[in-house]
């Protein structure tokens, strides 16, 4: 797994421990919400489970903004892309790139769909994720064909 360059901003970073970055991520309880759907953040605990699985269970990767770690996305071998970028960062169309980019690579490995798991009050990722052709397919499900 290398680095992924998108453009002159944005490059996807492979996955090292670097707990202390991304735990201030899912400190925000709005985003762990908008995620996990959950009503509190997460432990340190939590979150190397979570990188844990994520990064034997496929790809994960940093995404680097300008230099800067602003959240993570990741392609699992079961098809599914997971995506958080902390709020201060969200609304640029950083993650609208970073889930092109993440749909290329599971072109690359022959996947034949990708899914994303959306709660339906997540309007902002439901919105993203039809606009770059996803399809609701079930419950808080979306799948594109690829």
């Amino acid at each position: 797994m290398s680095r992924r360059s998108i453009d002159n901003e944005i490059a996807l970073v492979p996955y090292y421990p670097n707990y202390d970055t991304a735990l201030e991520w899912y400190q925000d309880l709005q985003l762990c919400k908008q995620v996990d759907n959950i009503d509190y953040v997460y432990s340190l605990d939590r979150l190397k489970k979570m990188y844990n699985y994520l990064s034997t269970h496929g790809d994960c990767y940093y995404i680097e903004y300008s230099g800067v770690l602003v959240g993570d996305i990741s392609l699992t071998e079961n098809e599914e892309i997971s995506i958080v970028i902390c709020r201060e960062y969200q609304n640029k169309h950083i993650g609208r790139k970073c889930v092109k980019n993440i749909v290329e690579l599971a072109r690359e490995k022959g996947m034949k769909q990708v899914k994303a798991n959306i709660f339906s009050f997540n309007l902002q990722s439901k919105n993203m994720f039809l606009s770059l052709g996803f399809e609701y397919a079930e419950e808080d499900w979306f799948i594109l064909n690829l």
